[in-house]
């Protein structure tokens, strides 16, 4: 698993005013962690270091090490705010990952065996990807890098559901848990073979 380490700094001056000083003047994005049994904490992490976290889509679905003036905080990216033209990120919420808590996560789907598939290769199908993400529930020891969907024997016609996904042990999908089955993936008729079968 990957490791993720960031930098912040204590941030005392609050308010909308501040955190505009903040992204202009020192190329800092404001942020708060909560959650756990502390209070809410103001903090802020050079906007460069939060770009190049983003880059990777694991950042999502793991714990982040949060050093925040020498204490280290164990954290969930829970909300990015983003600047709705330019696209960088404006501000973060961290939840703090507390070891025996439960969390809930969005993990990334990663599917398998696409050219091998039944459907595809055999049967002239195609893919149709329902979910590209899904939240599950765990310990933060638990939590998923992402999970797998393997598509090698899935036929014309078929429908995957969550109830067919893998899960790690200690691993729990939030949909199903409320009793929603949703679909995963599919694979369905060409349409260019439909329209030859027509012909």
């Amino acid at each position: 698993m990957t490791n993720f380490t960031l930098n912040a700094e204590v941030r005392s001056d609050l308010g909308k005013g501040a955190s505009r000083r903040l992204r202009r003047n020192a190329a800092l994005v404001p942020a708060v962690i909560y959650g756990g049994d502390k209070a809410p904490q103001s903090i802020s992490l050079q906007a460069k270091q939060i770009a190049k976290l983003l880059e990777n889509e694991a950042a999502f679905s793991h714990v982040l090490a949060l050093d925040v003036a020498g204490n280290s905080e164990a954290v969930l990216i829970k909300a990015l705010q983003r600047h709705p033209a330019k696209g960088y990120v404006m501000h973060v919420d961290f939840l703090r990952a507390v070891a025996d808590h439960k969390l809930t996560a969005h993990v990334p789907l990663h599917y398998l065996n696409q050219e091998s598939c039944v459907g595809v290769k055999t049967q002239g199908g195609e893919i149709l990807h329902n979910l590209v993400e899904v939240e599950v529930t765990c310990l933060p020891k638990d939590l998923p890098e992402f999970l797998e969907v393997d598509m090698a024997n899935v036929e014309v016609g078929q429908v995957l559901h969550l109830s067919d996904l893998k899960l790690p042990a200690g691993v729990q999908l939030t949909a199903l848990a409320h009793g929603s089955d949703l679909p995963v993936a599919n694979v369905h008729a060409s349409r260019v073979n439909k329209e030859e079968g027509a012909e």
